[in-house]
């Protein structure tokens, strides 16, 4: 089953800190070569043409490395282990045999040596360090498992602290409405419907144009609560097809929402306005929860943290760190502003 390159372990060894890191690993190794016993003479032109073969072969290696990815991806990362190694003992022969032929490497480390001697030392040493690297790989991703499996577990138990508040105020507004509007009241269950449908689906991701419409139906819930004290704004654009690239976690939008009504709306006498609105770019979304907030005797204790920790541990999950959830105040309004990448 092929991993998301964005998540694919490959993918951290093209970041600048990486690469770096290869080049400096790389001088450390021609230093311990070139201070190896025995060599007594020339200290730093071994060291010169230790480092010189080293780096060409840490170039070549990540950059070939970097042409195959595409096709590395789609392997398991334990899988693309291997291929790394059998690219490195390739790179090392080609560069031992330019070597022999443009430097004439074949008086070193010692005069008559045989050219074989070298090239097999080379892949000798090229063997030792892609053992030692490949050793460090399942590490790497075992404890890079481990994060993922904790932070999901996190997001899951605030995520089942989420749901159920939003189905028992909804439940609690039927019982209000059920003998005086019951049109209201069945409205309100076919969208009660939808929602506790969306909460228990176990997808990880929908389409963004979904998960707006059922923040829009949370929303006429929400209206029917509160009456004339919420007031609805939304801006997001209806033409067919225009968040087509764009994917969300589930009931994602909503706890922003429901916060905003929670903390903006419920405490103030003469209620508030909740907007809704979305702002696009050629490589990202994001989505803008703003509400009124009451005066300040009437504001809300509670803060607004279950929620948004919640939906921020989502969608960092989910974007691999590419999206996020900030919250900020500005003109007498709280704003939530949830940011997702889009996928081409």
């Amino acid at each position: 089953m092929g991993t998301d390159p964005r998540q694919h372990p490959l993918h951290a060894l093209f970041q600048p800190s990486a690469l770096i890191a290869v080049l400096l690993a790389g001088e450390a190794l021609a230093l311990v070569i070139s201070l190896a016993p025995g060599i007594d003479e020339g200290l730093l032109v071994r060291f010169g043409l230790a480092s010189l073969a080293i780096q060409w072969v840490a170039i070549g290696t990540v950059g070939a490395l970097y042409l195959l990815r595409p096709a590395l991806v789609r392997l398991s990362p334990l899988a693309s282990a291997p291929v790394g190694l059998g690219l490195l003992l390739l790179t090392t022969l080609a560069v031992a045999a330019a070597a022999l032929q443009v430097f004439e490497f074949a008086s070193l480390p010692e005069p008559g040596q045989s050219p074989m001697l070298l090239v097999v030392r080379m892949l000798a040493i090229a063997l030792v360090v892609g053992l030692v690297g490949l050793v460090a790989y399942r590490n790497y991703w075992g404890a890079r498992q481990l994060a993922v499996r904790a932070k999901q577990a996190e997001v899951d138990a605030l995520q089942a602290r989420i749901r159920p508040h939003f189905l028992f105020n909804a439940l609690n507004t039927g019982i209000a409405l059920v003998h005086a509007r019951p049109q209201a009241t069945e409205q309100l269950l076919l969208d009660l419907s939808d929602l506790f449908r969306a909460a228990i689906s176990g997808r990880e991701q929908v389409p963004l144009a979904e998960e707006l419409a059922l923040t829009q139906r949370y929303l006429e819930i929400e209206r029917l609560r509160f009456g004339d004290r919420l007031q609805v704004q939304w801006d997001v654009p209806t033409l067919p097809g225009a968040l087509d690239d764009v994917a969300i976690p589930p009931l994602s939008i909503q706890p922003l929402v429901e916060n905003a009504i929670k903390h903006g709306i419920e405490p103030s006498r003469s209620g508030g306005h909740v907007a809704v609105s979305l702002r696009s770019t050629p490589t990202s979304i994001a989505i803008d929860v703003r509400n009124s907030l009451p005066a300040g005797g009437e504001r809300s204790s509670g803060g607004y943290g279950i929620g948004l920790n919640a939906v921020r541990s989502r969608i960092q999950v989910f974007t691999a760190g590419e999206g996020g959830v900030d919250i900020h105040e500005a003109d007498g309004e709280h704003v939530a502003t949830l940011t997702l990448p889009r996928r081409t």
